[in-house]
């Protein structure tokens, strides 16, 4: 078929960053992450112009998800920032704002790319080295024989987004269950090779967020009418389970374009109905006492099944399979034929549970690393970001087995690797100018660039034009609200710095953050003693900031060594 129009060529577009478009695009998106940063970070409502569900969220997940970009750098920066939280969850936003800063910051310097490049991977080297070694000062290691650590970490994850419409009492009491869910998924007999179970969220909308539970299982949602039909369940020190992943409604298969031969007086829904029956008599001669069917059971097979007091739950979703195998060990079935004994599971009880207006089948296990998070929110918006959240607080705690540490966070971590970069680059340039080839102008610039997009990271987090300032002694970070008076008394207006570790009645000196001061070397070396004495800590976790620090650097990197850009127009 001939084409209605010529195809166009293709578009070439050198120095793409050069451009005021992709400039403006550039600083719109550092913007638009920047707002949404932190626990005052502002919301944003996505929705398009057709119609459909608006979204409420300051998460980068459901932001960048729902943000159409149309820029080839953006694209870069975007793409690069989705795959990191769907490997990590967390750090999306830190890592767009870095990111952002260091192209914008790089740009005004009119270095050569290959300069930048050399250096700012010099200075992410620096930067994770430390982080990794012992003596780093804003990495706290993780105890497991203790709960304060871990409830800190989730605490700090969910008070960051402001979407899910929570107080203080409720924010303390789905951290709770966020780590009992979390506790319940490890084996007790663990080895070497730790492998976790899974923590399924149950939704229950339009209720209160306290009325949440964890429960060790699987919970099933039935309706009232499917639940009279199969009540009373009998007693039973073990139920046997059988799991079908295969339609049981009799309906035959789409052939395709093939041609289906039916001989002459043979009725189709007889024969189907038929081959369930014979599956049936055999589920009860196996003596099951639960099937559980991914797709639907025919009302005739229901019936038998009954009428044998065997059980029987239809519907269950492709998403409940696995868990469900798990759970039960039962095998999931394929196919109408024979039954093999070996493909049949069991569990140690079977009870009918009740939250809100839902009624739930709750199958106990006799051992497993399958638990049931009830989540309860308001409406629906909260609930949809709520459970993101419980979704990146589960995947931290996961990660925090494999590096069992966590950073400091409230912009911390941030402002003290400030102080170490620049103290380490004034003082030890020699290496640096060796190994690189570059001049001591040079690396200054770099290094004035780089812990400038760090030091405008950690002051994002300020939303309602306070001043932020640094101590002298451990680079920490602290906030005062706005219009301080002309005489000022530090210690008087400030409480704890941002992470929650330090309290103002040190002997301390501040300074604004980014006003000119000589370098200092940071006190390195963080002691238990000091973890200890704070009651409340903001945290982060450390694989998910190190991977969004790499990932911002690189991606910086990879944009500004961009020469051109050939984009398709057709």
């Amino acid at each position: 078929m001939s084409r209605l129009e010529a195809k166009k060529p293709s578009i070439c577009r050198s120095e793409p960053l050069t451009g005021e478009r992709t400039r403006a695009s550039l600083a719109a998106l550092r913007g638009l992450v920047t707002s949404c940063y932190g626990p005052a970070g502002r919301l944003k409502q996505l929705h398009n112009g057709r119609g459909g569900s608006v979204v409420t969220t300051s998460q980068s997940a459901a932001l960048l998800a729902g943000l159409p970009v149309s820029t080839p750098v953006l694209k870069v920066l975007t793409a690069a920032v989705r795959n990191h939280v769907a490997c990590f969850s967390d750090g999306g936003l830190f890592t767009a704002i870095l990111c952002c800063n260091l192209v914008e910051n790089v740009q005004r310097l009119g270095l050569t790319p290959t300069t930048v490049i050399k250096l700012n991977k010099h200075l992410l080297s620096l930067c994770t080295s430390y982080l990794k070694s012992e003596v780093c000062a804003c990495r706290i290691p993780v105890d497991f024989s203790s709960t304060q650590i871990l409830l800190s970490l989730v605490r700090s994850i969910l008070t960051s987004k402001p979407a899910c419409m929570l107080i203080a009492k409720e924010v303390d009491h789905i951290s709770t269950l966020i780590l009992r869910a979390f506790l319940l998924t490890i084996p007790e007999s663990a080895q070497e090779h730790i492998i976790l179970g899974k923590s399924i969220i149950v939704p229950l909308k339009g209720q209160r967020v306290i009325d949440s539970a964890v429960l060790p299982g699987i919970l099933i949602e039935v309706s009232e009418v499917q639940l009279m039909k199969i009540l009373p369940i009998k007693k039973s020190d073990s139920f046997k389970v059988a799991l079908f992943g295969v339609s049981l409604s009799g309906d035959l298969s789409d052939t395709g374009e093939g041609t289906l031969l039916v001989s002459y007086g043979v009725s189709l829904e007889n024969a189907a109905l038929d081959q369930l029956f014979n599956l049936g008599k055999q589920l009860v001669s196996d003596r099951v006492d639960l099937v559980l069917c991914q797709k639907v059971i025919h009302p005739s097979l229901k019936q038998f099944l009954r009428t044998h007091h065997v059980i029987a739950v239809d519907r269950i979703g492709v998403s409940l399979m696995e868990p469900l195998s798990k759970v039960t060990g039962a095998w999931p079935i394929g196919s109408l034929g024979s039954i093999s004994p070996s493909s049949y599971g069991s569990i140690k009880d079977l009870c009918i549970a009740k939250f809100g207006c839902k009624h739930f089948f709750h199958l106990i296990p006799n051992k497993t690393t399958i638990c049931s998070l009830l989540l309860c929110n308001r409406n629906d918006t909260a609930w949809d970001e709520l459970k993101l959240t419980c979704q990146t607080a589960l995947h931290a705690l996961q990660l925090t087995i494999k590096d069992p540490y966590v950073l400091l966070g409230g912009g911390c971590t941030e402002t003290h690797l400030v102080a170490y970069i620049r103290h380490k680059t004034r003082n030890e340039p020699e290496s640096v100018l060796q190994d690189e080839g570059c001049s001591q102008t040079e690396l200054q610039l770099i290094t004035d660039a780089f812990c400038s997009a760090l030091e405008s990271l950690a002051g994002s987090l300020e939303h309602d034009g306070g001043e932020i300032l640094t101590d002298s002694k451990y680079g920490h970070f602290w906030s005062v609200q706005a219009d301080l008076p002309s005489a000022v008394n530090w210690p008087d207006l400030l409480s704890r710095c941002g992470c929650g570790l330090y309290s103002s009645q040190e002997e301390l000196s501040w300074s604004f953050l980014r006003s000119a001061r000589h370098p200092f070397p940071p006190q390195t070396c963080l002691s238990r003693e000091a973890t200890g004495s704070a009651s409340t800590l903001t945290l982060d976790c450390f694989t998910a900031k190190l991977s969004g620090l790499q990932v911002a650097v690189e991606t910086a990197s990879l944009i500004l060594d961009l020469s051109c850009v050939i984009e398709d127009t057709n």
